[in-house]
């Protein structure tokens, strides 16, 4: 069993040719300085500053300010654009292949993947992590919660077949952060729409999911030190205190009011004012 420190630390991925430096061409009429643009852009350390552009090809993508640039991401699929071996993501290709092992080979040794697999898949998860942060920041709740997702079946699969117990725990321990924004892109939206069971159940889940992992590491115990999971019951809480003041306010029917009245008159053993009570709400039940 592994052990999950409560507060995750990186650990590098080394010797990989993945960390060889590109070498880029670039077109001698353009210039390489940056300055302008970044300018015009100025970074502000204790915001997130997300924007959404248009493309010169018309189509729209995600730019966010970072202290050294700016990160430009597209919409759908990965977020820099690349499609590895033909495929929308590392992740379907890696997915892909297990499917195709594990029908060849149904009674040999599991798909696995080693140290540059899963650095392939991190380095994307990273991107797919900026872009959701992005999304939330400008609102765009359904799209965030696709990527949330999408990270959250990465850290599935990893979990099943990465080689290497440290690189399961490299991606799996940022499992409850992302299953909280993901709870927060499907609930706010459903809270907008006044639709607070709905919303209350998608917290609900984010909070039984998270529940689970701090089990699967053996950290219940651990529960009220995990933020994520602190922030989402605390999150339900403010909703069902909202929704009970909401309910006090508003104007109660007849029926309503007589029912609270017969309640209060049998709880000071008010019998003759109860079977009053309970004359009339049979008048108002009748047809």
């Amino acid at each position: 069993m592994l052990t999950l420190p409560l507060f995750p630390t990186f650990y590098p991925i080394v010797d990989s040719p993945l960390n060889k430096p590109l070498l880029i061409s670039y077109n001698a009429d353009m210039s390489k300085d940056l300055s302008k643009i970044l300018n015009e852009w100025k970074f502000e350390p204790d915001e997130v500053l997300v924007r959404l552009v248009q493309g010169d090809d018309g189509l729209s993508r995600l730019q966010l300010r970072v202290d050294l640039g700016i990160l430009q991401m597209e919409m759908d699929g990965r977020p820099d654009g690349y499609r590895p071996k033909g495929f929308d993501s590392w992740l379907d290709f890696y997915e892909d292949q297990q499917q195709t092992h594990d029908a060849a080979h149904p009674d040999s040794t599991p798909f696995l993947l080693d140290e540059d697999d899963c650095l392939r898949l991190w380095r994307e998860a990273v991107q797919y992590y900026h872009r959701y942060l992005g999304f939330w920041n400008l609102d765009l709740f359904m799209l965030c919660a696709r990527d949330t997702l999408r990270n959250l079946r990465l850290f599935t699969f990893v979990r099943t077949h990465a080689k290497d117990d440290n690189h399961k725990l490299h991606f799996d321990q940022w499992r409850p952060y992302v299953l909280m924004m993901h709870a927060r892109a499907v609930a706010t939206p459903l809270f907008q729409q006044k639709l607070y069971e709905e919303g209350l159940q998608a917290i609900e889940a984010g909070i039984e999911a998270i529940g689970e992992f701090l089990d699967e590491y053996n950290q219940g115990h651990r529960a009220a030190e995990c933020m994520e999971l602190v922030s989402l019951e605390q999150w339900r809480d403010e909703i069902l205190s909202k929704e009970e003041r909401a309910a006090a306010a508003r104007p109660k029917s007849a029926l309503q009011i007589l029912r609270s009245q017969l309640d209060a008159a049998i709880a000071s053993e008010e019998f003759e004012e109860a079977a009053r009570l309970r004359d009339q709400i049979r008048k108002h039940q009748e047809p």
